[in-house]
């Protein structure tokens, strides 16, 4: 446990002072062009505004998104969608499927330095101690076995969940 301590310590030294070195070796040039961004920036919003939001449809529909997808064993159904929109069954599921980059956690952390170099943003472990990675295909479906059991099934290729069969949809798109 000791060694694994350690072994943290010399990892946040080694980011700080990392980090410190890179914000003293900023050349100008880079200064300046943040500068001219941060200016043509100030100079889009001065012309163009903020948008004028005034219904919030879209942050309303979210909502409703969230709540539905919250309803404990909520019945879906998943398939496999190929190259050409074919779909083929996995199983019916809880849920809506869950990303395999998603984390529990927040993947950073801030760490705080007595420099001037303040503050930076590190990796966090997940509660299992792995360091999830932020670009994985894989998605987690909770799938409803025959025997009753619910048991997560990972799937690679594209997959779709709907709350009803997918015979029931309008074989128009629409």
């Amino acid at each position: 446990m000791k060694l694994f301590r350690l072994i943290g310590i010399a990892l946040l030294a080694f980011f700080v002072l990392t980090a410190e070195s890179c914000q003293n070796d900023q050349s100008d040039s880079d200064k300046q062009q943040q500068q001219q961004q941060a200016q043509a920036s100030a100079a889009s919003n001065q012309a163009v505004g903020f948008p004028a939001i005034l219904n919030f449809t879209e942050k309303r529909i979210f909502k409703e998104i969230l709540e539905k997808r919250d309803t404990p064993n909520f019945t879906t159904y998943t398939y496999f969608v190929g190259m050409h929109n074919e779909h083929t069954p996995l199983c019916r599921s809880v849920g809506y499927g869950i990303p395999e980059s998603e984390q529990y956690t927040n993947p950073e952390y801030i760490a705080y330095a007595s420099t001037q170099v303040g503050v930076d943003n590190l990796p966090q472990a997940d509660p299992n101690g792995l360091y999830s990675s932020p670009s994985a295909n894989g998605t987690w479906i909770m799938c409803l076995f025959k025997d009753g059991n619910v048991l997560p099934v990972r799937s690679e290729p594209n997959v779709v969940t709907l709350p009803q069969p997918w015979a029931s949809l309008n074989q128009d798109g629409m």
